[in-house]
C-alpha cells in the first residue's frame, strides 16, 4: 500500500514536517509494510518556510532581528533552490508564538523585524520574495516592516510615530524617499489563504484582531487606525 502523507503546521505546536514525521512514525507501527511519501504542505502560515525550502532543496539562513515587542531574536529566512526566491516567514521575526499569552497585544507589537529579514535576504541578490503572511502578533498595517525597508511614518507635527497599531491613527505622511533602492528590482508575491480587506466587520482586524490579543477597546482603535492609513497608502500604489 502507498500512502501520501500531507499534513499542514498544527498552530502553536508543531511544523509541519513533523506532523508528517510523527504520522509515519505511528503508521508504520501499524502496517510496516506500507510505501509511506511525506509531503508537507503550507497555508502561508507558521511553516510555510521550512516546507518550501526543503521542497525545492533552498538554503536556510540565520539572522538577528527585532522581535514583535521590540526584543532581539534570532529569525530564519531562505532562499530556494532557483537562488532568485527569498521566502520570508512572518511568523519568524513578527510571529504569535514569539509573544507571551500574557503580553500579547497588537497595539504593541511590530512587523519591523520582518522588514530586517527581507533586507537580509536583498543581500542574495533575489528578483523575488514570497512573503508568508499567516501567523503574526501583529496589526500594524505593515508600517514596521516597510520602516525597517527605510520608509518613513509621522504625524501631523513631522515626528516619527510609532511603527506598531498604536501608532496608526497618528500617521499623518508616509515618505517613500529613502526606501532600498533594491527594491525596485524584486516582485513581492504574497503567501496567505484568505481575502479578508483590510477594513470592515470582515476585515483584518476585526477578524484576526482579538486571537493577537486584542480587547474590543483595542480593536475599535486598531480599526480606526486602519482606516487611517488607508487613504495614506493608496496614492503611493500608483
Amino acid at each position: 500500500m502507498k500512502i501520501v502523507i500531507s499534513p499542514d503546521s498544527f498552530k502553536e505546536c508543531l511544523p509541519a514536517w513533523k506532523v508528517a514525521e510523527a504520522l509515519a512514525t505511528g503508521w508504520r507501527k501499524v502496517l510496516p509494510g506500507s510505501q509511506l511519501v511525506c509531503l508537507p504542505v503550507a497555508d502561508g502560515g507558521e511553516g510555510t518556510l521550512e516546507t518550501l525550502i526543503h521542497a525545492t532543496d533552498g538554503t536556510f539562513y540565520t539572522k538577528k532581528v527585532t522581535g514583535p515587542l521590540g526584543e532581539s531574536i534570532h529569525a530564519q529566512y531562505g532562499i530556494l533552490g532557483n537562488q532568485t526566491t527569498a521566502v520570508i516567514e512572518l511568523a519568524q521575526a513578527s510571529g504569535l508564538e514569539l509573544v507571551s499569552p500574557v503580553l500579547r497585544s497588537p497595539l504593541y507589537t511590530t512587523s519591523f523585524g520582518t522588514g530586517e529579514l527581507i533586507l537580509a535576504a536583498l543581500e542574495h541578490n533575489i528578483d523575488t520574495v514570497i512573503l508568508c503572511l499567516g501567523g503574526s502578533a501583529t496589526n500594524d498595517g505593515g508600517i514596521g516592516l516597510m520602516s525597517a525597508l527605510g520608509a518613513s511614518f509621522t504625524d501631523a507635527e513631522g515626528l516619527s510615530v510609532s511603527v506598531n497599531g498604536m501608532g496608526l491613527a497618528a500617521i499623518h505622511h508616509i515618505d517613500l524617499q529613502h526606501l532600498d533602492p533594491r527594491l525596485k528590482n524584486v516582485k513581492f508575491i504574497a503567501a496567505c489563504d484568505v481575502t479578508n480587506p483590510l477594513t470592515g466587520d470582515n476585515g483584518a482586524t476585526r477578524v484576526f484582531g482579538q486571537q493577537k490579543g486584542a480587547s474590543a477597546d483595542d480593536l475599535e482603535q486598531l480599526e480606526q487606525g486602519m482606516k487611517k492609513l488607508c487613504p495614506l497608502h493608496l496614492p503611493l500604489l500608483w
